[in-house]
């Protein structure tokens, strides 16, 4: 079975929070057959951090429902957590997994998807995210966080790839989260 994995494209994302998980489950994808990374934009030519320009595959309206949903993170994670076009998409999404990368948490946050669960974010934004969803116990100190069966939060920006080889590693195994690993020449920092 071929898992869509969908990732949200903004004005003002972090770079490597879009990039770095793309890059993990785009090679997954080639290895195994069971992965197919689309882009999302929410507007029709997001441009990330520094004019990174993004050509996404589908609006929010068009996109397909994948089996997982990337949210990145970036300054432009602040103006998503009151537009309620985003957070409806989010919200309603019907991913059987949620993976947010740094800020991106304030976004899922917002939907109220975190309530009452265990989340990390970037370490500048936990008393951004304690604000925005005050029943979420903040985790300081883990690069990545299993909030629960469906969702997954990262820390800030390289934390990113290490949870994407982390979901990699339980559905696909670990020997192809090897293979990744050393094909990004990457050293995971596995949470356990």
């Amino acid at each position: 079975m071929t898992r869509t994995v969908a990732i949200l494209a903004f004005d003002d994302m972090e770079v490597l929070d879009y990039a770095g998980p793309y890059e993990v489950f785009n090679l997954a994808g080639e290895m195994t057959g069971d992965f197919e990374v689309v882009s999302v934009g929410v507007t029709e030519r997001p441009r990330g951090r520094g004019g990174f320009a993004v050509l996404p595959a589908y609006t929010l309206e068009q996109a397909p429902a994948a089996e997982i949903l990337i949210v990145p993170g970036g300054a432009g994670t602040r103006p998503l957590t009151t537009n309620e076009r985003v957070l409806a998409h989010v919200r309603s999404s019907p991913a059987q997994l949620l993976l947010t990368v740094c800020t991106g948490a304030l976004v899922a946050g917002a939907a109220g998807l975190l309530d009452g669960l265990a989340a990390t974010t970037h370490h500048d934004a936990f008393e951004e995210l304690a604000a925005i969803s005050p029943s979420t116990a903040i985790v300081r100190d883990r690069r990545y966080v299993r909030s629960s069966d469906r969702v997954r939060t990262s820390g800030g920006i390289s934390a990113g790839i290490d949870l994407s080889l982390a979901v990699v590693e339980e559905l696909a195994g670990t020997a192809v989260r090897t293979r990744i690993e050393t094909e990004m020449e990457w050293g995971w920092h596995a949470e356990r």
